[in-house]
């Protein structure tokens, strides 16, 4: 019985109120009050509050320091040969007129002798003098060609005197081939054809071209009033009757 006495008194008492509860409310809402002042006060006009000072224990301008440095050693200056003296030969024409011409001291004698020759007579030399015999003639050059030559302007051509037609081959009758095949040939001081080759033909009738060109016969060709062998081109011609 006591205990739930005790118990419904406790209960049933008002509560206790702390008595800082009013103080913290009042400094809380004094500093909201000056906050909020020195913000408005910053918004409105900043120049009103005061600027800190600066500390000058701590606070010092920089002193510039002006450092003179030496000029720099002057570039030395490159090595420059001594301007020579120019050669002049002994033996140069001089390039200034002289004022005077000094006479000669000594002058040769000179006198014909029986062979034509001027004899030549010095104290230091003595009287004797060679005849030099006249030397003789060049002799002359023979420009007539060894080996066979091409025609040019200076050479007469050679003219056929014997022409021998060449035997058409049975091959190329059959299949109708006809042309021309060229040759160049070797014709010798006497007008044989020593040699011929094939420039441009056919090979059913490059045979029969040559057997035929090697039997021809010319009058050979003349350079300087003399024969010579030459080459030159010829053409046999093979056409179907």
């Amino acid at each position: 019985m006591a205990r739930d006495l005790f118990r419904d008194v406790a209960f049933r008492s008002p509560p206790v109120r702390s008595r800082r509860s009013p103080v913290v409310m009042v400094s809380v809402a004094a500093h909201a009050v000056v906050v909020l002042a020195v913000l408005v006060a910053t918004a409105i006009a900043p120049d009103i509050l005061p600027t800190p000072r600066e500390a000058p224990a701590f606070y010092e301008p920089a002193r510039l320091i002006d450092i003179q440095l030496p000029p720099p050693p002057p570039a030395p200056r490159p090595a420059t040969a001594p301007p020579q003296a120019p050669t002049v030969s002994p033996y140069a024409a001089p390039v200034v007129a002289p004022t005077s011409i000094a006479p000669e001291t000594w002058a040769p004698v000179f006198g014909p002798s029986s062979h034509g020759v001027v004899d030549g007579i010095a104290s230091s030399v003595g009287t004797d003098v060679v005849d030099v015999p006249h030397a003789p003639p060049p002799a002359p050059v023979d420009t007539t060609p060894t080996g066979p030559v091409r025609l040019h302007s200076g050479i007469r051509p050679p003219e056929k005197v014997v022409n021998v037609q060449p035997t058409y081959p049975e091959i190329a009758r059959i299949t109708r081939i006809e042309g021309v095949v060229i040759l160049e040939a070797v014709i010798d001081a006497a007008g044989n054809v020593t040699s011929a080759r094939v420039l441009r033909g056919y090979p059913m009738l490059d045979p029969a071209a040559l057997n035929a060109v090697q039997q021809w016969k010319f009058k050979p060709a003349m350079l300087n009033g003399e024969t010579i062998p030459v080459v030159m081109t010829v053409t046999v011609q093979f056409k179907l009757q």
